[in-house]
């Protein structure tokens, strides 16, 4: 297929850095010292369950190492609601990250003059499933966060957002991240959905040739994992289609 493929490892909390993120950096940088390219395109560190300090004294560590080996890092510095990979915050107003926040981080990580980094700020977004009204997503305050961190260093728009989170978001909700500096989206549960719902809907249909009921013997092509399985890929297909056409990169490449 005639499209960029980016390798991206997601949270990685502070107890899983020695054994996960540290480890797969240190490859990449003898891979990039032998004249090849990175094991991985990108890591994420999620420190948002530490103080904002000791997150950014880590993220500028690794930060360090990720330029060195070519790699792109994403930072997570302030809770996104909901679980994700063993991380979980409670929905509250912690979910919003403020200017100061953005302020810091611009002085611990700089503007990509240490390195690249993508950000992940929080603007009432959580991880799965949640009925509308229980969040307030604000992406309007990312333009807030990129105009206080470019009143102080002049820079315009100084920062790559990452949306984590996105599942379920309206189209509206989610041009408005794109326009205020997103560039990443994260909709795993979404995608996870649209695998999984034609699989249950052939399960029901087919009740009685994917089970072996009542002393039947089925029916080999209906439990077929290749029967389903091709159901789930077209179902979360359709899906990454609906995707890139709302996140504005159907049609696009990377320059």
């Amino acid at each position: 297929y005639d499209i960029t493929v980016a390798l991206h490892t997601d949270h990685c909390p502070k107890d899983k850095l020695d054994t996960y993120v540290r480890p797969l950096l240190d490859i990449s940088a003898e891979r990039v010292a032998k004249g090849e390219n990175p094991l991985f395109q990108s890591h994420m560190w999620d420190g948002s369950a530490e103080t904002l300090a000791d997150n950014l004294a880590i993220a500028q560590e690794l930060l360090a190492k990720a330029a060195a080996a070519k790699i792109i890092l994403e930072v997570e510095i302030t809770p996104t609601g909901g679980e994700e990979d063993g991380v979980s915050h409670e929905i509250n107003d912690s979910l919003y990250t403020t200017v100061d926040d953005a302020l810091r981080t611009a002085e611990a990580l700089g503007l990509g003059e240490k390195g690249r980094y993508l950000l992940a700020a929080s603007f009432g977004n959580v991880h799965g499933v949640y009925k509308p009204g229980n969040v307030v997503l604000r992406p309007d305050l990312l333009k807030e966060l990129n105009d206080g961190v470019a009143a102080k260093y002049g820079k315009p728009s100084p920062f790559d957002f990452v949306f984590h989170g996105g599942s379920g978001s309206t189209a509206e909700e989610i041009a408005t991240a794109l326009e205020n500096g997103v560039v990443k989206m994260n909709l795993d549960t979404d995608t996870q959905y649209a695998f999984t719902r034609p699989v249950a809907d052939h399960m029901f249909k087919n009740y009685d040739g994917v089970l072996k009921v009542d002393g039947e013997v089925g029916s080999k092509k209906t439990y077929d994992p290749r029967t389903w399985g091709k159901l789930a890929e077209a179902g979360m297909a359709g899906r990454v289609t609906e995707a890139c056409e709302m996140l504005r990169s159907a049609g696009n490449k990377l320059k």
